[in-house]
């Protein structure tokens, strides 16, 4: 046993060799959890408590299943087949295969991923002839599955409008549609074999009977139904442990029930709290940050991560005037932890928002710095940015059969492959381009294509002698693309990436100067498909990570960058929409932090691109939340003076600061507060004297224009 134990902590010995009782173990950011259940499995059975069989252990990804499979085996000499350790849906489809019978399924039914799930709403509004703007397929894709995983079928929705009650209905459809099929989707296989377990009072004991020890990993991402299955399968008298982490709860909008956790330990009465709170990641100052950010959340279960690694270096902290400036120093300091030792793979730039890629992938493009997006696209290669580029392509050059193909019936507008396959006959048969081609196609299908056509030239007059990123962004809105994804339960994401490809634009046209629409469209779309091409990093090569917060949970880097550390922006603008928004936001900067291990950074802008329009930002509140002696603030060099429009306002604030005309030291672009309207950044000013004005940007409170002489401003 003492080899088993060799490398355990107190705390984590005292979870590991606990009796058979419910327990609740509090695991910190990089504090061994998964070293803990693994130990723990591997203790039970190789002192007899428990055989192999009778041991459940769930987890969240198969990835983490493998790795506990493996760990385990390095620790004991055991069969992994005759183990039940996996995620949630493989072991409830585990059971569903025994038991296909008394779950109503055939004994082959198949398994719908998400893809094929939305294929197949889409199939049955087909069917039923609902209109598919009303009722958009992928909406009610989440409807359906947001209520099995709440335990709720068709005729359980509380439906108090005509809209809901026929989504229910649809939801009632779409079950049966399933049913005759002989298919579940994801949500459907816990659903289906929790109601199994529930009803089938024999099938339950079994597996009641059989599972003494149930474990579970990342307990805090459970969601109610999650909790009420493993609930039905303790209620015979097996030990519940679960390992979780409330401060890193940041799924909420998959479902997940933080106070999963506070209720393990309110309705399991003397269930064993422990805490592991030794961190072996990160240094001191970097744990003593998070600490004190995420103190500021309520109702925690609270813990205090410390390390014996000793305090390290203090957090560095970088405000740029834009986000270009941002990100150019972003990638300087890149280049400057290379050459000291720091491998790229080990640095990683994180961001709230998949839009914040682009300009530090743009940057790390130009200065020939290898990265890569990690659980996610390249900003060009996103499928919203390649439909609106196809649009674009479209105006510029009519014969692009390609750029045609891809939007012609995107959104939707009843334009089939049956119609495709006549127009592209029609344009060989013509040896013309399928833009020439639809003249001369007829019928329903010819009428829909005119359409699409009328749409494309519509668009080249109303952009005609327009800016390029009013270009872009009149296309975006007028081509039906921004009102297609407003209509998605979660296309607020790719909304935010077309209004980065408007930026992008206005960036372009800064630095490159191009002044015709014509000839700068033109450019752009070159500069597009430039940067669209195989820049990633290849399989192996070195390269810098660039990820979300959300998919940098349980990675970890020598250096981290925090990007995009403003007010709106992180926290992000919806949280303070959403009850416990915030709290959700900052445990979301709580897991960024706790990502690195030895360098920190913390990076923001006094103003960004938004729409192709400078906005003034407000520092993220989080920065006022770290204690300031940790933080060191790397001194900002005034930028070269430059002829890019983007940057000439940053160094106008520049300017008006070096200047002192305002009155107790006020400058456009101090962060200043205000007693009515609080924290707020000066954006404009005129007069002087007493005379002078500022207009201040109180960011909720919206903008407002203040005579220095009656209103009192104080630097914040």
């Amino acid at each position: 046993m003492s080899d088993l134990f060799a490398h355990l902590n107190p705390p984590q010995l005292q979870a590991v060799t606990l009796p058979r009782v419910h327990a609740l173990i509090l695991a910190g950011a990089g504090s061994g959890k998964t070293r803990v259940l693994t130990t723990r499995i591997a203790w039970l059975v190789a002192t007899g408590q428990v055989s192999p069989h009778g041991v459940l252990a769930v987890t969240f990804t198969n990835k983490a299943a493998k790795e506990m499979l493996a760990r385990l085996g390095a620790l004991v000499p055991i069969n992994p087949r005759g183990l039940w350790i996996g995620t949630f849906h493989g072991l409830c489809n585990r059971m569903l295969r025994a038991h296909y019978r008394e779950a109503g399924l055939p004994q082959t039914f198949q398994i719908l991923d998400a893809t094929d799930q939305l294929a197949a709403i889409k199939r049955l509004l087909k069917y039923l002839n609902v209109d598919d703007e009303r009722y958009p397929p992928r909406e009610l894709m989440h409807f359906i599955n947001a209520h099995k995983e709440r335990g709720l079928r068709a005729a359980q929705v509380e439906a108090y409008d005509p809209h809901t009650r026929k989504k229910a209905e649809l939801y009632a459809e779409y079950e049966a549609q399933c049913q005759r099929e002989g298919v579940v989707d994801f949500a459907e296989l816990l659903l289906r074999c929790y109601e199994l377990l529930q009803r089938n009072e024999p099938l339950r004991r079994h597996y009641q009977e059989r599972f003494r020890h149930i474990l579970v990993d990342e307990f805090q991402d459970t969601n109610s139904l999650q909790y009420a299955w493993l609930k039905l399968l303790a209620g015979g008298g097996a030990a519940l442990f679960a390992v979780g982490d409330d401060d890193q709860s940041i799924y909420a909008f998959r479902g997940a029930e933080v106070g999963n956790m506070r209720e393990f330990e309110r309705e399991f009465a003397g269930a064993n709290v422990i805490r592991l709170e030794q961190n072996y990641r990160s240094h001191g100052n970097i744990l003593a940050a998070a600490n004190a950010l995420i103190k500021h959340n309520r109702a925690r279960l609270g813990k205090n991560l410390w390390t014996d690694a000793g305090d390290g270096e203090p957090i560095r902290v970088f405000e740029g005037f834009t986000d270009l400036d941002e990100a150019r120093f972003v990638v300087d300091e890149i280049r400057a932890l290379v050459d000291e030792g720091f491998s790229p793979t080990q640095i990683a730039l994180l961001y709230r928002s998949n839009a914040q890629s682009r300009v530090l992938e743009h940057e790390l493009f130009a200065r020939g710095i290898p990265y890569r997006v990690y659980g996610g696209l390249r900003f060009f290669e996103r499928q919203e940015i390649k439909h609106a580029l196809a649009y674009l392509r479209l105006l510029a050059n009519p014969d692009d059969d390609t750029a045609f193909l891809r939007v012609v019936n995107f959104p939707a507008r009843g334009i089939g492959a049956r119609s495709l396959e006549s127009l592209q006959a029609m344009a060989h048969q013509l040896h013309s381009c399928l833009y020439n081609a639809a003249a001369s196609l007829t019928g329903k299908a010819g009428a829909a294509v005119a359409g699409f056509i009328r749409l494309i030239e519509r668009l080249r007059q109303e952009t005609e002698g327009l800016r390029l990123p009013e270009l872009v962004e009149h296309v975006i809105e007028h081509s039906g693309l921004a009102a297609h994804y407003r209509g998605e339960k979660e296309g607020q994401e790719r909304l935010e990436n077309l209004d980065e490809l408007i930026n992008a634009a206005a960036t372009f046209v800064d630095e490159e100067g191009a002044v015709g629409e014509a000839s700068a469209l033109v450019a752009f779309l070159t500069h597009a498909a430039l940067e669209s091409g195989e820049h990633q990093a290849g399989m192996g090569e070195a390269a810098v990570q660039l990820m979300t917060v959300h998919a940098a949970k349980g990675l970890e880097f020598d250096a981290v960058f925090i990007t995009g550390l403003e007010q709106g922006l992180f926290p992000h603008e919806h949280a303070a929409q959403e009850r416990d928004g915030l709290e959700e936001e900052r445990r979301l900067m709580y897991v960024a932090i706790t990502r690195a291990r030895k360098r920190l950074y913390l990076c923001h802008a006094q103003s960004r691109l938004l729409h192709g329009q400078t906005r003034y930002c407000l520092p993220s509140i989080f920065l006022e939340e770290i204690p300031q002696d940790l933080l060191r603030f790397l001194s900002r060099a005034r930028p070269a003076a430059p002829a890019a429009n983007r940057e000439a306002v940053a160094d106008a604030a520049w300017l008006a600061g070096a200047a002192g005309e305002l009155p107790g030291g006020l400058r456009v672009g101090m962060n200043v507060r205000h007693a009515k309207f609080g924290f707020g950044v000066i954006v404009d000013a005129e007069g002087g004297g007493d005379d002078a004005k500022v207009q201040v940007n109180f960011g909720s409170a919206g903008m407002k224009w203040l005579a220095l002489a009656y209103a009192k401003l104080d630097p914040a």
